[in-house]
């Protein structure tokens, strides 16, 4: 078997495919289902095999700005990214390529749901049951993400979906970096602002914990639906003090109902300096299992796999 620097020098090696595709051909447009800071998502057809998908095109001058910052690094695509990810809590990507207008597109399972973000806003009772499964589940795709070494650089909300039957898919891959030395070096500030860790927003040195960070953020609004910080808009001066100088408000400052040992478990993931939070996911997530086994809600239905940690 190929050692993980193999297939990332085999990854990083590959040429974009030369053979542009005109979509409006290949593929039936059902309709627009989404529309993020760089890209376009299309309920669709796909003509080639006959089946349901979702449809992504990026924007090509926001694409090649954002890729201008990695030249001569050898960064994959984002379709080169996604489709070799295999995992039941992320979507999957089938193929990926060039269109004849020159944008970047990538072919997906189209997943029937909801945004997590539509959850946190409105505290339903899917949320209230659901949020250990739900945190438990992306912690675990993250988990996978980090085995295969890349950063992840933008877990939030609206880059995760609940499908029908309640599983958890990540979605958006758009931000990934490898995690080595090389992608670690300061000076990347990418992401969404209100997820973002100090180190990211001081142009510090990043590595994966910045992904904790972004996933504990996110644990506290599923509780709470509200950030651990007052929250602005964009990445303002304000915002950037706070993340830098203001310790998050306690979880349990507006959520008096949480167990107190999944607080702490979330309290951590928020330290403000990377070598006091969890130093691996797989630990943060080994945590919230021992303690599902004593919180109410949807813990016994829990369903999924006991997974190695070790990472």
């Amino acid at each position: 078997m190929n050692s993980l620097k193999q297939r990332l020098k085999d990854l990083f090696s590959r040429k974009p495919p030369v053979e542009k595709t005109d979509i409006t051909k290949r593929f039936d447009l059902i309709g627009r289902v989404g529309q993020g800071s760089m890209s376009k998502v299309w309920r669709a057809r796909d003509t080639m095999t006959g089946r349901p998908c979702a449809l992504k095109v990026l924007d090509k001058i926001k694409t090649a700005r954002l890729e201008s910052r990695f030249i001569g690094l050898g960064k994959p695509t984002e379709g080169e990214i996604a489709v070799e990810l295999d995992h039941k809590y992320i979507v999957r990507t089938y193929d990926h390529g060039i269109s004849t207008d020159g944008e970047q597109f990538l072919v997906m399972d189209f997943v029937e749901g909801i945004g997590l973000s539509f959850l946190v806003d409105t505290q339903n009772e899917v949320m209230q049951k659901g949020r250990i499964r739900f945190m438990m589940q992306l912690g675990e795709a993250i988990q996978y993400f980090h085995r295969q070494n890349w950063i992840h650089r933008d877990i939030c909300p609206r880059n995760v979906l609940i499908d029908r039957d309640y599983k958890v898919k990540l979605i958006d891959f758009g931000l990934v970096v490898p995690n080595t030395t090389e992608f670690q070096k300061p000076g990347n500030r990418t992401g969404t602002a209100n997820y973002m860790a100090p180190e990211l927003i001081k142009r510090q040195r990043t590595d994966q914990r910045i992904d904790i960070f972004a996933y504990s953020v996110t644990c506290y609004e599923m509780y709470t639906k509200r950030m651990p910080w007052d929250a602005d808009e964009g990445m303002t001066i304000d915002t950037m003090l706070q993340h830098i100088n203001k310790p998050p408000d306690d979880i349990r400052d507006h959520a008096p109902e949480i167990d107190d040992e999944v607080a702490d478990i979330i309290m951590k993931g928020l330290e403000r300096h990377p070598d006091d939070r969890w130093p691996r996911i797989g630990d943060m997530i080994r945590a919230i299992r021992d303690a599902v086994t004593r919180v109410p809600g949807d813990a016994s239905d829990n369903d999924d796999d006991d997974e190695d940690d070790d990472e």
